[in-house]
């Protein structure tokens, strides 16, 4: 009869039970850090919301001559969507709490917006911006691409607006948004000088669509040497 060496099998259970265990506890580990930190940056992205919505009241009383000609809030909006991104690349576009906060910041960039639309009214301003749709659900192969170059732009002309919205999100304001500016579901789609274009545009092709872009430049060097 063959002699069976049961303590080196228990051993090597023991070792594989030792390597599964600690695995397990690190791999929980680290999630449980990550999703803290998603939880802190919801929690900052709900402050930064609330603090904006009380600019937006502030800014509707101040006079032309307090309000500059690209957006008093690209600074808070830059850093908001930046927030979003990070939550939504941890959470997942499905997940309630990423889309509860895309929906309050689609109604921010709208406030934004129609605020601009107001102070160009009242002073006489042309700011310039471009709003763009885009769809998470893997039906747009070229929203990713759009999606940086719009943001290199927006890093090139701080004083350039980008509002960004998800075209299938379900929110009522943004679908009269759509509905307003008769947009397809052929994305990406980006509002440039109340045009409306299909399809993927590179830097080169998104600059020459900007009217002005000249004047946005030269704007643009003056403020960073402030």
């Amino acid at each position: 009869m063959k002699y069976i060496d049961w303590k080196k099998y228990v051993l090597a259970l023991c070792i594989t039970v030792a390597i599964f265990v600690t695995a397990f506890f690190l791999a929980n580990h680290f999630n449980n850090a990550r999703i803290a930190d998603v939880r802190a940056t919801e929690n900052q992205i709900a402050i930064d919301l609330l603090s904006n919505e009380t600019q937006y009241e502030l800014l509707s009383e101040q006079s032309c001559s307090d309000i500059a000609e690209g957006s008093v809030l690209s600074d808070a909006l830059n850093s908001l969507v930046s927030r979003l991104s990070y939550a939504e690349e941890n959470l997942g576009s499905k997940n309630a709490e990423v889309i509860m906060l895309k929906k309050q910041y689609s109604l921010l960039e709208i406030k934004d917006y129609l605020l601009m639309q107001k102070v160009a009214a009242r002073c006489g301003t042309r700011p310039v911006s471009i709003i763009y749709f885009y769809s998470n659900s893997g039906s747009c192969a070229n929203c990713s691409r759009e999606g940086d170059v719009l943001t290199y732009l927006r890093e090139t002309y701080p004083l350039l607006r980008v509002y960004s919205f998800d075209y299938d999100l379900d929110l009522s304001a943004l679908k009269t948004l759509i509905n307003i500016r008769n947009v397809r579901g052929d994305l990406p789609a980006l509002i440039v000088n109340g045009t409306t274009y299909y399809g993927f545009k590179d830097v080169g092709e998104v600059e020459k669509l900007i009217l002005h872009v000249e004047k946005l430049k030269v704007a643009t060097s003056t403020s960073e040497q402030s």
